[in-house]
């Protein structure tokens, strides 16, 4: 089963519901256009927003509701929380030596350290990660992936992009997705593995959407939703946390609730 909702993209809807600025706009627009005139999309960053619409709509009104989100409440009634606490770690340790070597290309070394440390404690003390124990010895996970690396370079992010069966993503994300899978250890896993992994991180990502998508769902516009989301994450992680000049300022429940789930 292929990963739908990423976790990043989860936490892009999260935040996306910060984004009360998109909403009003996307209000005012809609009260502009005439009922008999089609919308006039003009988002440069979504050149592509009519097909994207289009692919949001099949992903979350067909394959959400019909398969993951059914698939996701099954897995909770029948695994316990501990096993799938253990699961997302076990995924997330195998992801931190992709985050060691993009640490070291963007010219962070103390990054770099805690993710090779982390995946060192974590594969041994920690039972191939299955327990997190460098995290309650203060090695936070570094979370750096290419599209970030990519960005630092200059790399700039290209068209936003709806893909069906994944969720929001652009070029500049695509590809860096690609390189990140190539990485030791996830580029020796097979099929069955690789299948396995992705199940585990969209069922976990959309047992955290449980929790806001009764917001997701009420908001004006959920498509203009995700997509700041999408952007304002990234821009979160490119900048470690600390963008320039951001024009809104999260709320700190909101942080705080994303600091529990990342």
């Amino acid at each position: 089963m292929s990963a739908l909702f990423s976790r990043t993209f989860l936490l892009a809807v999260v935040l996306s519901l910060t984004a009360c600025a998109s909403s009003e706009q996307a209000k005012q627009q809609a009260e502009q256009v005439p009922v008999n005139q089609a919308p006039v999309y003009d988002d440069p960053r979504d050149p592509f927003e009519r097909v994207n619409r289009s692919l949001w709509d099949f992903n979350y009104d067909i394959l959400d509701a019909y398969i993951l989100r059914p698939a996701t409440v099954g897995y909770m009634a029948v695994v316990p929380k501990p096993a799938r606490k253990g699961l997302i770690n076990v995924v997330d340790n195998l992801g931190e030596p992709a985050s060691f070597l993009n640490s070291i290309l963007q010219a962070k070394p103390e990054k770099a350290a805690v993710s090779a440390g982390r995946f060192l404690v974590n594969s041994t003390v920690g039972v191939l990660g299955i327990f997190d124990v460098a995290s309650k010895i203060g090695l936070e996970n570094a979370d750096e992936d290419f599209n970030q690396t990519l960005a630092v370079w200059g790399v700039g992010d290209g068209p936003y992009l709806m893909v069906p069966a994944r969720g929001p993503t652009t070029v500049r994300g695509t590809a860096g997705g690609i390189v990140d899978t190539l990485y030791f250890p996830l580029g020796l896993l097979n099929t069955p593995l690789t299948l396995t992994r992705a199940a585990i991180m969209a069922l976990d990502g959309r047992e955290q959407l449980m929790q806001v998508e009764n917001m997701l769902n009420n908001s004006l516009d959920p498509y203009s939703f995700v997509k700041e989301g999408y952007f304002q994450r990234q821009l979160f992680k490119i900048y470690d946390g600390n963008p320039p000049a951001p024009e809104e300022t999260l709320d700190d429940d909101i942080l705080d609730f994303l600091d529990d789930i990342d």
